[in-house]
């Protein structure tokens, strides 16, 4: 600022040393990142009971067992 009541001249202007100023910018980068997976199909066999029943029918004639059985061979009744 220039005064006009100063009766000093101007002085030479001082340069100080040069202040850096970093501004940093941050971009998104896509980085693939791959995760492999693996999957494993175990089969077990686990008992399980299937009960079956078997058929089996005869027919009894009520009181015929003091009878003597018939048998074929020679004679008559």
């Amino acid at each position: 600022m220039h005064c006009h009541h100063n009766p000093c001249p101007p002085a030479k202007p001082v340069i100080a040393p040069t202040s850096r100023v970093v501004r940093d910018y941050y971009h998104p980068q896509v980085v693939p990142v791959i995760h492999p997976i693996e999957v494993v199909n175990r089969h077990h066999c686990v008992p399980v009971p299937c009960h079956y029943y078997t058929y089996s029918e005869r027919d009894e004639v009520a009181g015929a067992a003091n009878y003597p059985s018939k048998s074929k061979g020679i004679g008559r009744y």
